[in-house]
Protein backbone atom coordinates (compact mmCIF):
# COMPACT_ATOMS: atom_id res chain seq x y z
CA UNK A 1 0.00 0.00 0.00
CA UNK A 2 1.41 3.39 -0.97
CA UNK A 3 1.70 6.19 1.62
CA UNK A 4 -1.13 8.05 -0.16
CA UNK A 5 -3.41 4.99 -0.02
CA UNK A 6 -2.44 4.42 3.61
CA UNK A 7 -3.33 8.02 4.51
CA UNK A 8 -6.64 7.72 2.67
CA UNK A 9 -7.46 4.45 4.45
CA UNK A 10 -6.65 6.12 7.79
CA UNK A 11 -8.98 9.06 7.03
CA UNK A 12 -11.79 6.68 6.06
CA UNK A 13 -11.25 4.72 9.28
CA UNK A 14 -11.45 7.94 11.33
CA UNK A 15 -14.62 8.98 9.52
CA UNK A 16 -16.20 5.58 10.30
CA UNK A 17 -15.28 5.87 13.98
CA UNK A 18 -16.84 9.34 14.16
CA UNK A 19 -19.99 7.93 12.56
CA UNK A 20 -20.00 5.05 15.07
CA UNK A 21 -19.78 7.60 17.90
CA UNK A 22 -22.57 9.66 16.41
CA UNK A 23 -24.75 6.55 16.08
CA UNK A 24 -24.50 6.05 19.86
CA UNK A 25 -24.96 9.74 20.76
CA UNK A 26 -27.45 10.72 18.05
CA UNK A 27 -30.66 12.55 18.65
CA UNK A 28 -31.72 15.71 20.35
CA UNK A 29 -31.53 14.48 23.96
CA UNK A 30 -28.67 12.06 24.59
CA UNK A 31 -25.93 14.64 25.07
CA UNK A 32 -28.19 16.63 27.42
CA UNK A 33 -28.93 13.49 29.47
CA UNK A 34 -25.24 12.57 29.64
CA UNK A 35 -24.42 16.14 30.60
CA UNK A 36 -26.94 16.03 33.48
CA UNK A 37 -25.32 12.83 34.75
CA UNK A 38 -21.85 14.38 34.41
CA UNK A 39 -22.93 17.37 36.51
CA UNK A 40 -24.95 15.57 39.19
CA UNK A 41 -23.54 11.99 39.22
CA UNK A 42 -26.61 9.94 40.33
CA UNK A 43 -30.03 11.10 39.27
CA UNK A 44 -33.57 9.81 39.52
CA UNK A 45 -35.81 9.76 36.46
CA UNK A 46 -37.73 12.81 37.68
CA UNK A 47 -34.47 14.70 38.31
CA UNK A 48 -33.28 14.07 34.74
CA UNK A 49 -36.72 15.04 33.46
CA UNK A 50 -36.33 18.39 35.25
CA UNK A 51 -32.71 18.82 34.11
CA UNK A 52 -33.44 18.25 30.41
CA UNK A 53 -35.90 20.98 29.55
CA UNK A 54 -38.50 19.99 26.97
CA UNK A 55 -38.07 16.21 26.99
CA UNK A 56 -41.18 14.08 27.52
CA UNK A 57 -41.45 11.12 29.90
CA UNK A 58 -41.72 8.72 26.99
CA UNK A 59 -38.70 10.12 25.15
CA UNK A 60 -36.58 10.19 28.31
CA UNK A 61 -37.46 6.55 28.99
CA UNK A 62 -36.51 5.59 25.41
CA UNK A 63 -33.22 7.50 25.47
CA UNK A 64 -32.23 6.08 28.88
CA UNK A 65 -32.85 2.54 27.60
CA UNK A 66 -30.68 3.18 24.53
CA UNK A 67 -27.89 4.67 26.64
CA UNK A 68 -28.09 1.66 28.95
CA UNK A 69 -27.89 -0.78 26.01
CA UNK A 70 -24.78 1.07 24.81
CA UNK A 71 -23.28 0.82 28.32
CA UNK A 72 -23.11 4.59 28.75
CA UNK A 73 -25.35 4.64 31.82
CA UNK A 74 -26.21 2.22 34.58
CA UNK A 75 -29.71 1.80 36.01
CA UNK A 76 -29.89 0.80 39.67
CA UNK A 77 -33.04 -0.22 41.55
CA UNK A 78 -33.03 0.94 45.17
CA UNK A 79 -35.14 -1.17 47.55
CA UNK A 80 -37.29 1.59 49.02
CA UNK A 81 -41.05 2.08 49.29
CA UNK A 82 -41.87 2.92 46.56
CA UNK A 83 -38.93 1.49 44.62
CA UNK A 84 -36.48 4.18 43.50
CA UNK A 85 -34.40 4.00 40.33
CA UNK A 86 -31.07 5.80 40.03
CA UNK A 87 -29.18 6.47 36.82
CA UNK A 88 -25.46 7.17 36.63
CA UNK A 89 -22.67 7.03 34.11
CA UNK A 90 -20.78 3.76 33.80
CA UNK A 91 -16.97 3.80 33.79
CA UNK A 92 -17.22 3.71 30.00
CA UNK A 93 -19.76 6.56 30.07
CA UNK A 94 -17.43 8.65 32.25
CA UNK A 95 -14.96 8.70 29.36
CA UNK A 96 -17.42 11.14 27.72
CA UNK A 97 -16.86 13.76 30.46
CA UNK A 98 -14.00 15.51 28.61
CA UNK A 99 -16.23 15.71 25.54
CA UNK A 100 -19.05 17.28 27.58
CA UNK A 101 -16.61 19.72 29.23
CA UNK A 102 -15.22 20.61 25.80
CA UNK A 103 -18.71 21.21 24.42
CA UNK A 104 -19.52 23.42 27.42
CA UNK A 105 -16.32 25.45 26.95
CA UNK A 106 -17.00 25.80 23.23
CA UNK A 107 -20.57 26.89 24.02
CA UNK A 108 -19.31 29.74 26.22
CA UNK A 109 -16.91 30.94 23.50
CA UNK A 110 -19.58 30.57 20.82
CA UNK A 111 -22.10 32.53 22.88
CA UNK A 112 -19.58 35.36 23.30
CA UNK A 113 -18.81 35.28 19.58
CA UNK A 114 -22.45 35.50 18.57
CA UNK A 115 -23.89 37.70 21.31
CA UNK A 116 -20.74 39.64 22.08
CA UNK A 117 -20.93 39.26 25.87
Amino acid sequence: MSPKEDAQARRKYLMRTVQDSMDVLNGKWKIAIISALCCFTKRRFSDILADVVGISNRMLSKELKELEVNQIIKRTLVDTQPITVHYELTEHGKTLQPLIEGLAAWGVVHHKQIVGK
